[in-house]
């Protein structure tokens, strides 16, 4: 890859047992951002034991930006996305649901969000999707709607949809953020933590139309109370410097 050929995003997908959504979720993220910047895929595939290897494998015969990582296997959705985003070259990410309900043509304006930021200041910015008409069944719709004010409540988040899998920030503030197992669902708590700010963005969601949802109503109740608190902690003990000028020459 050639200077010129320097990706500045970097769209990150996490995948477990997903080969049906492989080769059209790749072909609209393609779609959605081929001649407005450049751009590289990368996708994490976390242990999978059915045909998404051999999709990946095709899709990187018809698309010379993507580039695969695999889990010998499944470490979990959060280790999957740290893994792409330190794989990455690009400066910013973009994370993304591997199952096809985060609609890639949302990308853009997030990240022209981002760059409408001074860019000292980029890397203390998160901009969050909001799903609208969500596509989810009745109880996950419920339930998302409690555990989103819960966390709002305890955590001073500043987000109406945390859980929204589509996010855009900074590569260098992703890898100042500590990391955790389910950490991606806390990305807007932990960029306060640290001293920045999240901007919600409306974006579209749409059924899974392919696969099977890896996730039920209550395996992410609990581990999300677990996780819910262990932020709370972390934020107790955030200490954010103050940088005093020094008046020396760089």
């Amino acid at each position: 890859m050639t200077d010129a050929q320097t990706p500045l995003l970097a769209v990150v997908v996490p995948v477990k047992n997903e080969a049906d959504n492989v080769l059209p979720l790749i072909g609209e993220i393609f779609a959605a951002l081929d001649g407005r910047l450049p751009f590289e895929i990368v996708y994490v595939d976390d242990g999978s034991d059915d045909a998404t290897p051999a999709r990946l494998r095709e899709a990187r015969a018809r698309y010379p930006m993507l580039r695969v990582v695999r889990h010998k296997k499944s470490c979990g959705q959060s280790q999957a996305v740290a893994t792409g985003v330190k794989a990455a070259v690009a400066p910013l990410i973009a994370t993304l649901d591997g199952d096809g309900q985060n609609d890639p043509a949302d990308i853009p304006a997030m990240v022209e969000r981002l760059l409408a930021e001074p860019e000292a200041a980029r890397s203390l910015l998160l901009v969050a999707g909001h799903r609208q008409k969500r596509q989810d069944d009745g109880l996950r719709l419920i339930s998302s709607r409690i555990a989103n004010k819960i966390r709002a409540g305890l955590l001073q988040d500043d987000t109406p949809d945390s859980g929204c899998g589509l996010k855009v920030l900074s590569r260098e503030a992703f890898l100042d953020m500590p990391r955790f197992n389910h950490m991606h669902r806390f990305l807007p708590a932990l960029m306060i933590r640290r001293g920045g700010r999240v901007v919600s963005v409306r974006v579209n969601h749409r059924p899974r139309e392919r696969g099977v949802s890896k996730y039920g109503v209550w395996n992410r109740l609990w581990v999300g109370i677990v996780d819910l608190f262990g932020v709370m902690w972390l934020q107790a003990r955030a200490s954010v410097p103050e940088i005093e000028p020094s008046g020396e020459r760089p």
